[in-house]
């Protein structure tokens, strides 16, 4: 297949120094982003990007965990780029979450993590509730980004792993998927993150930079909500009538 794209240019990288700007209005719209709707303990492992760690996703962990759910990071140091390294780790950590909460496991993946649990959903949809990615390239592998040319001067072959990855594209999952990407990321090309052949993925711009997207405000509001939106409709019945009955109570104690 064909792409008509390119990754992107080394040279524009310094456009990523606007990501910063993420932290002061991360800071001003903190007001608005406590008043998401809050989660009910349900387990959301975040998996950092190439080269990352738990580090870089910290902030957007304790956010998570503020609106009450229960956000874990992967706790598997730095990324190293391997998935067949990675993947029966990330399996591991997400079967003891499941086992030890008893509910499926939310998934967001920040670029090459968002690839990671992807291919997790893919082979493990009775583990997964959901599935977010930012800035994730599922068209190349790493290709369409801006490490396409160190990996091509290690000797690495890029077209294999790109070959690879449209194979296992074929393979149908049905997990739900969001899949958030930039017209503004310098490091993986945005037409990379779109993936045109599944059914169960939706897609949403967003205006941010590639290292933006782990403070970026507007993604953290994406996540908070879509994250409610899949709560269980059983957890959400239980959560109505918990709410009638300490309402009828208070009505009574208020007439007596």
């Amino acid at each position: 297949m064909t792409d008509h794209f390119e990754a992107p240019d080394p040279s524009r990288l310094f456009r990523e120094a606007r990501g910063l700007i993420e932290f002061p209005r991360l800071f001003f719209r903190f007001p608005e982003l406590v008043w998401q709707p809050r989660g009910k303990g349900q387990p959301v492992l975040i998996l950092p990007g190439y080269g990352a760690g738990d580090g870089s996703t910290a902030i957007l962990k304790s956010y998570l965990r503020l609106l009450g759910y229960r956000a874990r990071g992967w706790g598997l140091g730095r990324n190293t780029g391997s998935a067949s390294d990675l993947l029966p780790r990330i399996l591991k950590r997400v079967s003891s979450l499941r086992r030890r909460t008893k509910q499926k496991v939310h998934l967001v993946g920040w670029s090459f993590g968002g690839y990671l649990a992807r291919e997790l959903a893919r082979e493990r949809a009775d583990l997964i509730g959901q599935v977010i990615t930012l800035g994730t390239p599922v068209i190349g592998g790493p290709k369409y980004t801006v490490v396409a040319q160190r990996f091509h001067r290690r000797g690495i072959d890029i077209e294999a792993i790109a070959a690879e990855v449209e194979m296992r594209n074929r393979i149908a999952f049905t997990t739900p998927v969001l899949a958030l990407y930039s017209r503004r990321d310098a490091v993986v090309a945005w037409q990379a993150c779109i993936d045109a052949n599944a059914q169960n993925v939706e897609h949403i711009e967003v205006r941010t930079t590639h290292l933006g997207f782990g403070f970026s405000p507007e993604v953290y509001k994406i996540i908070a909500q879509r994250l409610a939106a899949n709560r269980a409709p059983a957890a959400d019945k239980l959560q109505r009538e918990l709410s009638r009955r300490r309402w009828w109570g208070v009505t009574r104690q208020a007439k007596r």
